[in-house]
C-alpha cells in the first residue's frame, strides 16, 4: 500500500462576504486559524482556481488548505472535482492523498473538534452528505480520509426554520476567535492523530 505523501483539506462554507462569518462557515473560519497556526511551514491563504472556481488556498509541503468555493449543500461536484485535479496536479496516486473534509456540527458545543472515520453518518448534514454522493471511497483508503467536524452549538428550539435562521447568523466576534483559536487547535490535534494511524498502520504492514 502506497504511503501517504499528502493531505487534502478542504472546508466546507458557503460562498460570498454575506456568508463568510456565519456558523454554517465555521470551517473556512477554522481553516484560517490553522493556517496562522502552523504559519512557519503553511504559506497564507491567496485566491487560486481549484475545481474550476475561483477559492482561497494554502498550498504547504504537507497539507493542501482549501476553502470550498461552493454553496454548501451542492459541495459534493466541486470537491469530487478537486480531488481529482490535485491528483493529476501533483501526479500523485490516491492511496498517496489523504483527504480530510472540516465541516460545522450542530451537535457539538462551541469549539469542540472531533476526528471522525470518511464512513460514519453524515448527522443531517447536507454538505457531507452532497460529498459523499459525489465522491465514492474505495473501502481501502477509507481508512486514510478523515472528517473533522466543528461544534457551532444548538439554538433551543429544533424546528428547521430556528435552525436554519441559526447556523446563517452571523457570529459574534467571542464565537468567531473561540473557532480561530481553539477550534483550529483541535483541527491540527486531529490532523495529527489521523497521520498518527495511517503512519502506524503502514508500519504494520511491512
Amino acid at each position: 500500500m502506497a504511503s501517504i505523501r499528502r493531505f487534502l483539506v478542504i472546508s466546507l462554507g458557503n460562498p460570498g462576504a454575506t456568508y463568510r462569518d456565519t456558523y454554517h462557515s465555521a470551517g473556512h473560519n477554522v481553516l484560517s486559524g490553522l493556517q496562522r497556526l502552523i504559519s512557519a511551514e503553511q504559506p497564507a491563504f491567496s485566491s487560486e482556481r481549484h475545481g474550476k472556481k475561483a477559492t482561497l488556498a494554502s498550498i504547504g509541503p504537507r497539507y493542501s488548505l482549501i476553502q470550498s468555493p461552493a454553496i454548501m449543500n451542492v459541495s459534493g461536484p466541486w470537491v469530487a472535482k478537486t480531488y481529482r485535479e490535485h491528483l493529476d496536479a501533483l501526479g500523485l496516486e490516491p492511496g498517496e492523498l489523504g483527504v480530510v473534509l472540516v465541516h460545522d456540527d450542530l451537535e457539538e458545543e462551541l469549539g469542540v473538534v472531533k476526528l471522525r472515520d470518511w464512513a460514519r453518518s453524515h448527522r443531517g448534514h447536507n454538505g457531507v452528505k452532497s460529498v459523499n454522493a459525489s465522491l465514492q471511497v474505495p473501502r481501502d483508503l477509507t481508512v486514510k480520509w478523515g472528517r473533522i467536524s466543528v461544534g457551532i452549538g444548538r439554538p433551543s428550539e429544533r424546528d428547521n426554520k430556528t435552525v436554519a435562521d441559526f447556523v446563517l447568523s452571523k457570529m459574534p466576534r467571542f464565537s468567531k476567535e473561540l473557532l480561530e483559536d481553539k477550534g483550529s487547535k483541535g483541527v491540527l490535534g486531529a490532523l495529527l492523530e489521523l497521520e498518527a494511524k495511517n503512519k502506524k498502520m503502514e508500519e504494520g504492514q511491512r
